[in-house]
């Protein structure tokens, strides 16, 4: 017996529990966290920070990019995000072990790699979601 097809419409849509989030023990700072998947309009402006094109050069931005995607994932316990854009160079100043930790589970969480950046840096057609979703 095959399922029916339900398809949803635009309220259904929009009111998906989509976001979820994962709680991170940190032991350089004795203490946990809460990491979250971003949305997509996040995932846009982290990978608009990640990648410049000026005409046909294509270049990756990695200076701050640990700090940069703990700041879009990083939440309160209500899922609150608890940094803003501005606190890049103050989160970015915290000890690199923890910060890596919390980034390397963001990455996992939100299906980027290491490959999918340099990748981004590579596509010069503008599908930047599929170069950052190939596996």
């Amino acid at each position: 017996m095959t399922k029916q097809k339900q398809f949803l419409d635009k309220a259904a849509i929009l009111a998906q529990r989509d976001i979820i989030t994962e709680d991170l023990y940190v032991p350089e700072w004795d203490a946990w966290v809460k990491i979250k998947v971003m949305t997509a309009s996040e995932r846009d402006h982290f990978e608009a920070g990640t990648v410049q094109r000026d005409g046909k050069r294509t270049t990756v931005n990695m200076q701050g990019i640990r700090a940069r995607l703990c700041i879009l994932c990083l939440v309160d316990e209500n899922g609150a995000r608890m940094f803003s854009d501005e606190d890049e160079y103050a989160l970015g100043a915290k000890s690199s072990a923890a910060l890596d930790r919390i980034f390397t589970a963001a990455q996992r969480l939100n299906g980027l790699r290491d490959e999918d950046v340099e990748a981004l840096a590579k596509n010069s057609g503008g599908d930047l979601l599929g170069a950052l979703d190939s596996d």
